[in-house]
């Protein structure tokens, strides 16, 4: 994702999620993943507002090691459901899914939503694959 701009693209619909979460005073975790691994970049608490050098340091490439990042999500949803019966879970997926790794759908997620951003003259339509499986929201974004 960092050489087609489509980082650059995640970020900013990153931030426009987070303002509309925090417009409505919702709970948000953040969870990134790329090259380096796995990282809990903002445990769930109530959305704040955030900027751009807020997003600024977040990285990609480097593989992506999606079944880690959703088993994280997945159990974060699962801690937040046993500790708000009524919260409902929704999972945001922002990929461009250049990977091979088939994940099984996150059990703790009440709703997903799939962001493709996929900029290959060649796609592979992973995300939208993965998003038939799951019975998820797919959503390609252009550039």
């Amino acid at each position: 994702m960092v050489t087609s701009g489509a980082l650059a693209r995640a970020k900013g619909v990153l931030l426009g999620l987070l303002e509309e979460a925090y417009q409505r005073r919702e709970q948000v975790a953040l969870i990134c993943f790329g090259g380096a691994g796995v990282e809990l970049r903002l445990p769930p608490s109530r959305a704040a507002h955030w900027n751009e050098e807020w997003v600024a340091p977040i990285g990609g490439g480097g593989g992506t090691p999606l079944v880690q990042a959703l088993g994280a999500a997945d159990g974060l949803l699962r801690m937040q459901a046993l500790r708000l019966a009524a919260l409902q879970g929704w999972l945001w997926l922002m990929t461009d899914a250049r990977t091979r790794e088939r994940p099984a759908r996150p059990a703790y997620a009440d709703e997903i939503r799939i962001l493709d951003f996929e900029s290959s003259r060649a796609p592979l339509r992973r995300a939208q694959q993965l998003a038939q499986d799951w019975r998820a929201h797919y959503q390609p974004v252009s550039a």
